[in-house]
């Protein structure tokens, strides 16, 4: 099958082939139909499936076969609103959107905190057709009145499971109550949980489910394996590794933002080439990491959980979890970012007699169990005991088994900084303040002038 066989409108088409695209994955292969039919849609799908051309694509095409219409100003209003829970996740969703909408007259904007207002309330007052957000920084246009959503045609709520971790489901319920009943509504999340169930109930109506591979599995072309270790060592291991190895290009979890600081630091003193990003990072730190390591300048990124949910890298070969998520659901998405189309990948988890309970929840969860392999010189000594881990304010035991995990909406996730923090959690690279193009009269297209933020149209990051 090809994208020709989805029904896309012919620009479309042409830009997916400029984008070096010719097959659609499993994801859009199901979405996009079901999109464009006008229904609701739930939709399971993990990270680096190709979900973001799967709403963006059928959604450009229904936007571009309707009609503008202003809103109670006299302006261009918003007909679609995308919801995502991290800055990375909001500037790489509308890079999409202008990068599969860039021969349509459509204009698009990312909006999202951390930087001032006053650019994005002037780009609102120029018109946007599709708005991409994080909740709290729209809430704050909203409670101003600077933006009008009541002629919103399309939501579509991405990454919702990693919203209620992030606790969002209160600024969720806000955005519902001032967008139009009569809407056509996308959710994607990677997990179908209980929760993510419930605020389905409460957002589609009579939607088509689709879900891509089995829930909470790991792809088979990613190499796992857990490398046990005494926790005072784990700093020597991975800087052993690297180097023993030769690895390049290589993304690190840690829980927390302090963590990730201290390990940065260490890596540095080691000769290799390492960077964080988490929430407290400033923008310009941010963006500077993530362009040298997709670059291959850096050779280690090392982030939390929240931050990372923004980085889209084709073909990345190694993914290490210094330390073992407290939620299992994480390994999954922390190791799915390697492996991708076919490629191969390695995931190599460096494990403490702290974790052997996280870990022995991720084996249950993922019904396989990992394979161990120990490295000469860095074996564990056998008499050390497991000790309570700090998660932030929460102390967690992850050593027994059956009283280690965290509870699934209050895990203290490194990353997740202040609820303002949560917010935006990232930085879009090189987008300026949202301002997004114009909106001449003869032109309303996607181009731009070339500016940041103006619909450069620079080229995707995967799908």
């Amino acid at each position: 099958m090809s994208f020709k066989d989805l029904g896309l409108a012919e620009p479309l088409l042409k830009a997916v082939h400029d984008a070096g695209y010719d097959t659609p994955t499993p994801i859009q292969r199901q979405a996009i139909p079901a999109v464009l039919a006008g229904g609701d849609l739930l939709a399971g799908a993990q990270t680096g499936t190709g979900k973001t051309a799967g709403f963006t694509l059928p959604l450009l095409h229904r936007l571009a076969a309707g009609h503008a219409r202003k809103d109670s100003k006299g302006r261009w209003a918003i007909r679609a609103l995308v919801l995502t829970p991290t800055r990375e996740l909001a500037a790489q969703v509308e890079e999409s959107v202008r990068t599969y909408g860039k021969y349509l007259k459509l204009s698009s904007m990312v909006m999202f905190g951390g930087v001032g207002m006053q650019p994005q309330i002037d780009r609102l007052k120029r018109g946007v057709d599709i708005l991409v957000a994080t909740p709290g920084r729209l809430l704050d246009h909203h409670q101003q009145g600077t933006l009008d959503l009541s002629h919103v045609e399309v939501f579509v709520l991405d990454e919702a499971d990693r919203m209620l971790d992030m606790g969002f489901i209160h600024d969720i319920k806000k955005v519902l109550a001032v967008l139009p009943r009569e809407k056509q509504s996308l959710l994607f999340s990677a997990t179908f949980s209980d929760d993510i169930k419930a605020l389905a109930e409460r957002l589609l109506n009579k939607p088509q489910v689709i879900e891509v591979a089995r829930r909470n599995t790991t792809a088979e072309t990613i190499a796992q394996k857990v490398i046990p270790v005494g926790r005072e060592r784990k700093k020597e291991l991975l800087a052993h590794l690297i180097k023993q190895n030769d690895w390049h290009q290589v993304l690190v979890f840690t829980r927390m933002k302090h963590g990730a600081n201290r390990l940065t630091e260490f890596l540095n003193g080691c000769g290799i080439s390492a960077m964080a990003i988490h929430g407290n990072k400033s923008q310009g730190a941010r963006t500077k990491a993530l362009a040298e390591f997709k670059s291959g300048e850096l050779a280690v990124l090392v982030a939390t959980d929240i931050a990372a949910r923004g980085i889209d890298i084709d073909q990345l070969p190694h993914v290490v979890n210094y330390e073992l998520p407290n939620v299992p659901e994480d390994y999954v998405h922390r190791i799915g970012r390697t492996g991708r189309a076919g490629a191969e990948g390695e995931a190599v988890s460096l494990v403490c007699v702290d974790e052997e309970g996280f870990l022995a929840d991720i084996e249950k969860l993922i019904k396989q169990r990992i394979p161990r392999e120990t490295v000469p010189g860095f074996q564990p000594d056998p008499n050390e005991r497991p000790q309570p881990i700090q998660v932030g304010r929460r102390t967690l035991n992850g050593a027994p088994r059956g009283a280690h995990s965290a509870p699934r909406g209050g895990h203290g996730h490194a990353g997740h900084g202040s609820a303002r923090d949560g917010r935006g959690g990232g930085h879009a690279p090189r987008q300026g303040q949202g301002q997004g193009q114009g909106r001449p009269a003869t032109a309303r297209t996607g181009t731009g002038n070339g500016r940041p933020g103006q619909g450069s149209g620079r080229p995707p990051r995967g799908r």
